[in-house]
């Protein structure tokens, strides 16, 4: 190289060097300047994805409070048809967290799939109010309205609303306010317990603000109006994701995912049912047909997160019961309330709020409740009790809960009938107060402070970190498939009765029976529960433990697999293949 262009290259190093140092404090000033100390930033965190959690819930609880008296009334459905319609759409909306999740790990990216959330979110929350157009309350001169849907096309548009309203839904659950979020990944049993009981205990204190407001506007104000507040709160939720979807976003350690779990449990399947006869003797469990050194396409920590994670199905599977009785606050007893008597010393009660009754327990056991905790549960490691308790003791007062509204329902016919209006419509009620139905509220929100935070609980800690997300969503599946269940009873003990066990007019059925159908099935699910109740006990386990040795396991593996390749090699070699016939 010449001497000139290696001075000149030389020099322009030179320079370079000398303008890096001059600009690197500038720019780890302004570094300094523009982000944030960890401990504020985690806090603006924190609050943000409580904002979305408490806006989401607003707008699910708008929609839900009174969807069953708009059904009946505007679009003249059946009472079983609107009980269906909103059982199904709260079970969608437990779904759809699931589906989301898996959408955002395998195909689409997860700041793509947020903007097709929010834009579905607030494209469902925006028909709602198409649907109920014209506003009576609004537009008094009806010959004036500017246009009315016909009812097939007034249905159609619903349905696609709530469909969308709920994937919307369950992409912000899933996405943007997961449990993963709040980083509980070092918390011991009892932190756990705690943060569930007071995470649900505000999300029942934002239910309780949006039954008695948004069902007073909707019955008393402004009937049709109350849909624009869960558009509104859609609005409110899109604006924050909006500003903090650059630290919101949260992503997940890529460890397990839904489609490895299904895929070890289809291994597992596939290999015992083909090769049965040669894997059955040497195998501990079915799971480990799916592990590579039994024939499987899974590894040691796959498999073994796998079994973990199907020793929680018993208790999934007994919550599809409970979920369904939980379920008869938004149908069966929403009627119940329906058809008693809402006047209250000149006031209209509204029909949604009787669930605000539902809620007071839950608002007053989770402080008595932490105490206990402290107490007895989680006194020390040996003679504490586990969680399991509280759920079988749930379950009992759930069933109870239900046992009670059979016995309300046959108080509330020997009240003669009366006229009320509802939306402009008439109504005959039984004259009984609407406050008579109280107690089975009481006990089925007793059954919800007990039940719901100790199986998070369980179904967070009894399995090993990677997959606790996983586990949470196969909670969610069961409990959507509660909510469907429901709505499979409702249409079963309508068409198997012809309409006598859940009647269009209440009065001329026999609604008790099946509340007490569902309580005795609900009585047998909370026996079977009790008896494998001891399962779930050791909750001080450490439960990442037995994954320790996992890469020693993984080399002894492969060095199986190496010896397995030599003996194949041996074995095709023509320069031994005379001894085979030895």
């Amino acid at each position: 190289m010449p001497d000139a262009d290696r001075r000149d290259v030389q020099g322009k190093g030179f320079l370079n060097h000398m303008a890096d140092q001059e600009q690197s404090p500038l720019a780890g000033r302004s570094n300094q300047d523009g982000k944030l100390p960890q401990p504020e930033k985690k806090l603006r965190e924190a609050i943000c994805v409580l904002l979305v959690e408490l806006c989401e819930r607003f707008t699910f609880f708008g929609i839900v409070c009174n969807m069953i008296h708009f059904c009946t009334v505007k679009l003249g459905y059946r009472n079983y048809q609107a009980a269906m319609a909103n059982m199904c759409f709260v079970g969608t909306s437990m779904l759809t967290p699931v589906l989301v999740g898996w959408i955002a790990e395998c195909l689409v990216g997860r700041i793509k799939l947020v903007c097709i959330c929010m834009f579905l979110h607030f494209l469902g929350t925006a028909l709602l109010p198409v649907v109920s157009f014209p506003f009576e309350d609004i537009y008094i001169d009806r010959r004036h309205v500017l246009h009315t849907l016909p009812k097939r096309e007034q249905k159609i548009v619903f349905y696609f609303a709530l469909l969308t309203a709920s994937l919307g839904i369950g992409g912000i659950r899933a996405i943007v306010c997961p449990l993963s979020a709040y980083n509980l990944e070092d918390c011991g049993p009892k932190e756990l317990l705690s943060f569930f009981n007071w995470f649900y205990w505000l999300v029942n204190l934002n239910s309780a603000v949006v039954f008695v407001s948004i069902s007073y506007i909707q019955q008393s104000v402004a009937r049709n109006l109350g849909f624009l507040i869960p558009f509104v709160s859609g609005i409110m939720a899109i604006i924050t994701i909006h500003m903090m979807r650059g630290e919101m976003i949260y992503k997940p350690k890529a460890e397990s995912s839904l489609l490895t779990t299904f895929g070890v449990i289809g291994s597992a399947l596939r290999t015992r049912c083909v090769r049965h006869r040669y894997l059955s003797a040497g195998v501990t469990n079915w799971l480990d047909h799916a592990k590579e050194n039994h024939g499987g396409q899974y590894s040691e920590i796959q498999v073994e997160s796998t079994k973990s994670l199907t020793r929680l199905f018993p208790l999934f599977t007994f919550q599809i019961l409970y979920r369904t009785c939980v379920m008869q606050i938004p149908s069966g007893y929403y009627l119940q309330t329906m058809n008693s008597n809402l006047h209250f010393s000149g006031f209209v009660f509204p029909i949604a709020a009787m669930n605000v009754i539902s809620i007071v327990p839950l608002l007053i056991l989770v402080p008595v409740l932490e105490c206990i905790n402290s107490s007895c549960l989680f006194s020390s490691k040996d003679t504490g009790h586990s969680p399991t308790i509280y759920i079988v003791v749930g379950h009992l007062s759930a069933a109870l809960s239900v046992m009670v509204a059979g016995f309300s329902e046959i108080h509330r016919k020997h009240f003669p009938q009366v006229e009320q209006t509802l939306s402009e419509e008439v109504l005959l009620v039984s004259s009984m107060p609407c406050f008579h139905l109280a107690p089975q509220y009481i006990l089925l929100g007793v059954a919800e402070a007990l039940v719901t935070p100790s199986c998070a609980l369980l179904s967070f800690r009894l399995v090993p970190e990677r997959i606790r997300g996983i586990s949470m969503h196969f909670l969610a599946l069961f409990n959507g498939a509660g909510c469907f269940m429901g709505a499979f009873f409702v249409q079963t003990a309508h068409a198997g009765t012809q309409g006598n066990w859940f009647p269009h007019l209440l009065h001329e059925g026999k609604l008790e029976r099946f509340f007490f159908f569902l309580a005795s099935l609900m009585m047998v699910n909370t026996l079977g529960f009790w008896t494998i109740a001891h399962r779930y006990n050791k909750l001080h386990e450490d439960y990442t433990s037995e994954f320790r040795g996992s890469l020693s396991g993984e080399k002894l593996l492969k060095h199986g697999k190496a010896v397995k390749h030599y003996d194949s090699v041996l074995e095709s070699s023509p320069i031994f293949s005379p001894m085979k016939k030895i």
